[in-house]
């Protein structure tokens, strides 16, 4: 007879033990699970807290909450001290133009008639003007109250320039209404050094190059280099600027109609000094200004760098919880939830820290005279600070009176965006039509951006009067269109397009304040947020486990010291 196998009796405590591992295994593999995702939700909702939260939840500092309210201060004063300096810069410019169109425009009543100086009526006029310009830069050093000398033009001589177009050749006769002319043109021109001025006038006055004939003359242009040093930036403790001036003097005839415009251009160009010596605290104040811009910088860069950091954090943030939303409910997070990780105050933050540090490193070098380029830097630092300013708004944002107007903005702006495109279509249509209809009439409507701008002025409720009251009367059906047109226009966009716009914005408004009343509508991000804590659980199933971790991994020898204890 068979004997029964020796481990028969003993194989089912074996598939007990291994049941009992399967299921330690398993509440192994489960505890580990609930640990990860306690952890995640910790992790995400601290990312969520702000400053003050967070130094409530774990004591840490708001090192960029500080940093920021530094960066706030000093950028500003910087900025303002900039815009002191530029202030002398534009100053000196303008105030020199003017005091050019004195000094070399004969008549020059002190205000400019249209987008050109002044005007001359009759061939004398336009003779003695052309000869007044000539004579004043000869004498410019007995006549100008500034620190003018002359500069050296293109060619690298000192002296006019002066340069004539007109048609090759043609003859008219007016009262027969016959022409004959040649479309062509060319230009002559003549260079009248200080030599050739210092002789007897009427040399150069009576050469062939004087005689203009008009029916022929398209323009006259007389060109000269000036050169001036701005002293008035040593009362602010600055170094001086050193100018260089390009002016030209343009007597427009290309009309034909019996006026001739007389225009005054004048670039004013920076450049380095050669030689200044200047003794006194202007170099001891320029040292401290480039210390102070430096610091700046060290602060910009600091928050860039903290502001990347937690970008990139953020990232990863959400990386985690795209993988454990998608391992543990099978679906893919909606992309609200996802924009949630991306913060857009930290983008703004980036964008104007490199903007600053891009402006300050420009302004050490106009400070130091080695850059004269004062408009890049103006728009690179008001744009930064411009930014700046606008990011407080996310600390006021943390208190909920103030978080209003964020989120109307932001629940707005894709519905405003969507009905200007719209309203936009029937402003330009109004804009291209006004032009080529109005124009001629209107000197409003003379140009396309001039049209654009009265019709945004229009929709604000500015110089309407004005508007109706310029146009020329010479023809009715143009004047009754010009009616209808604007009538229409201030009906529709003022009465209609506006109120809509305004309507949209109101209901973003009053859709923030019912759900701050009745709560936000909850997403997946929210509702993984707000599920109850499973501490208590997670810490009784934890020991329970590492009881049974113990009790499994215990040796034999180990027995007296477990019945100790």
């Amino acid at each position: 007879m068979a004997q029964p196998a020796p481990f028969s009796q003993a194989g089912e405590p074996e598939k007990d033990s291994d049941v009992f591992r399967l299921t330690i295994r398993d509440a192994m593999a489960h505890l580990d699970s609930e640990v990860k995702e306690e952890c995640l939700r910790e992790d995400l909702k601290f990312y969520f807290m702000n400053p003050c939260e967070k130094f409530r939840a774990r004591q840490q500092i708001p090192w960029k909450l500080g940093l920021q309210i530094l960066k706030i201060v000093m950028v500003t004063s910087q900025l303002v001290r900039f815009g002191l300096s530029n202030q002398l810069v534009v100053a000196f410019k303008e105030e020199n133009i003017v005091a050019f169109k004195h000094l070399f425009l004969r008549g020059y009543s002190g205000i400019d008639e249209d987008d050109y100086s002044c005007s001359v009526y009759t061939q004398e006029d336009t003779y003695e003007s052309i000869f007044f310009a000539i004579n004043q830069y000869h004498h410019l050093r007995n006549l100008s109250l500034g620190t003018l000398g002359y500069g050296e033009s293109e060619d690298n001589r000192i002296g006019l320039k002066v340069c004539k177009q007109h048609y090759k050749k043609g003859t008219m006769f007016p009262s027969n209404e016959t022409l004959n002319i040649d479309s062509d043109t060319e230009i002559d021109c003549i260079h009248l050094g200080l030599e050739t001025l210092s002789k007897n006038p009427q040399d150069w006055k009576n050469s062939s190059f004087f005689k203009l004939e008009f029916y022929r003359l398209l323009q006259v242009e007389i060109s000269f280099q000036l050169k001036g040093i701005d002293l008035q930036t040593i009362y602010s403790r600055e170094l001086p600027d050193c100018y260089v001036f390009q002016n030209m003097i343009t007597f427009n005839n290309k009309a034909h109609s019996g006026k001739i415009k007389i225009y005054f251009n004048s670039d004013a160009n920076i450049e380095e000094c050669k030689g200044l010596n200047i003794s006194g605290s202007i170099q001891k104040n320029t040292q401290y200004v480039l210390v102070f811009d430096a610091f700046v910088i060290v602060i910009c860069l600091a928050s860039l760098i903290l502001c990347t950091r937690s970008i990139v954090l953020a990232l990863r943030l959400r990386k985690r919880f795209l993988n454990f939303f998608l391992e543990k409910y099978k679906r893919h997070v909606c992309n609200t939830d996802q924009w949630e990780f991306v913060n857009g105050w930290y983008v703004l933050v980036i964008i104007s820290d490199l903007m600053t540090v891009v402006g300050s490193i420009l302004k050490m070098e106009i400070k130091a005279k080695n850059l004269t380029n004062y408009d890049l830097c103006s728009i690179l630092l008001g744009t930064s600070t411009l930014l700046v300013w606008v990011g407080v708004i996310r600390y006021l944002g943390y208190f909920q009176a103030y978080n209003v107007l964020i989120l109307t903005m932001q629940a707005s702006l894709p519905k405003v965006l969507r009905f200007c495109a719209c309203a936009g279509m029937i402003y330009l249509g109004y804009t291209f039509c006004g032009w080529i209809v109005l124009g001629p009439y209107h000197n409003k409507f003379e140009k396309l951006n001039t049209v654009a701008e009265c019709l945004f002025s229009l929709v604000n409720g500015d110089d309407m009067y004005a508007t109706f009251a310029h146009i020329q009367q010479k023809s009715l059906l143009v004047w009754l269109f010009s009616r209808l047109y604007l009538y229409s226009f201030i009906s529709l966009f003022i009465y209609m397009i506006l109120s809509l716009f305004i309507a949209l914005i109101t209901d973003s408004y009053d859709t923030i304040k019912k759900y701050q009343q009745n709560g936000f509508p909850t997403t997946d991000l929210q509702e993984f947020l707000q599920e109850c804590s499973s501490k208590e659980k997670c810490q009784k199933e934890s020991s329970a486990f590492l009881s049974c971790i113990c009790c499994l991994r215990r040796n034999g020898s180990d027995d007296h010291l477990i019945l100790a204890n």
